[in-house]
């Protein structure tokens, strides 16, 4: 099958031609509990994440991006339910991630808070073999840690624990801050874009140069764009003829 490819069909479709264990990294965020107009179409989850699981290689990672709707009164809880689900059908839920909104839209009509973030469920077909995990810098960077200070005597000499010093970076936490306008195309009509940072660290965390990233829901075309940019290969599957042509518009203005 070809790759660096949009197939605009339904992505069970596309994932019955890949044969197993071939996709490195799979990035999406499906059009869950009708929070997301998706042009009508609807999916079948459970098939989904049997094919998911079959075509993913060992040692790769599926990244699923979900929310809930509040239904008379209750959230759905459909982001658990999917959590659990992939874990039945034998992925590891390498980490639950967060997603939040910088500047999230206020609510008034409600006894509720305003929602501001998205799970971003990160599932692991055993221990994820690639990836570089990402670090951001230290506040205190090159000052020395006062549980290490000790004592310096008259002659200059130090006395007490070896000294250390604060570290320049530190590992990121697992909750991700982003504003929504981040790498949004406002020329393409998609309400529901990836903010391109987001998906590039993730691209970058769970895989390396040359590797083979799909989303099944590619909408607008952000993760085909964001792995051509990261040097990745890419495959994406959309059903809606719409947002397919917004993709692949989106992805040529890359070569011009």
């Amino acid at each position: 099958m070809k790759i660096n490819k949009i197939y605009n069909e339904d992505c069970l479709e596309t994932m019955s031609r890949m044969p197993d264990g071939f996709i490195d990294l799979t990035v999406t965020s499906p059009p869950y509990d009708n929070l997301r107009n998706y042009n009508g179409y609807s999916f079948d989850f459970e098939s989904i994440a049997k094919e998911l699981f079959r075509i993913t290689k060992d040692g790769g990672v599926v990244v699923w991006i979900v929310g809930d709707a509040t239904i008379k009164g209750s959230e759905t809880g459909t982001s658990f339910k999917q959590a659990l689900y992939f874990k039945e059908i034998g992925f590891n839920l390498h980490d639950t991630m967060i997603y939040q909104k910088k500047a999230p839209i206020p609510q008034f009509k409600s006894h509720r808070y305003t929602g501001s973030f998205e799970y971003m469920f990160v599932f692991s077909k055993g221990k994820p073999k690639k990836g570089q995990i990402l670090t951001i810098p230290t506040k205190s960077a090159g000052r020395i840690d006062k549980k290490y200070r000790g004592q310096v005597k008259p002659n200059g000499e130090y006395v007490g624990k070896a000294i250390k010093k604060v570290k320049n970076e530190k590992l990121k936490t697992n909750i991700w801050i982003f504003s929504q306008n981040n790498g949004i195309d406002r020329t393409i009509k998609h309400n529901a874009q990836f903010p391109e940072q987001l998906v590039s660290d993730h691209i970058i965390s769970w895989s390396n140069e040359d590797d083979l990233v799909y989303d099944p829901f590619m909408g607008s075309g952000t993760t085909a764009k964001v792995a051509i940019l990261n040097k990745r290969n890419w495959i994406g599957s959309e059903i809606s003829e719409d947002y397919c042509k917004m993709a692949e518009q989106r992805i040529s203005e890359l070569k011009n």
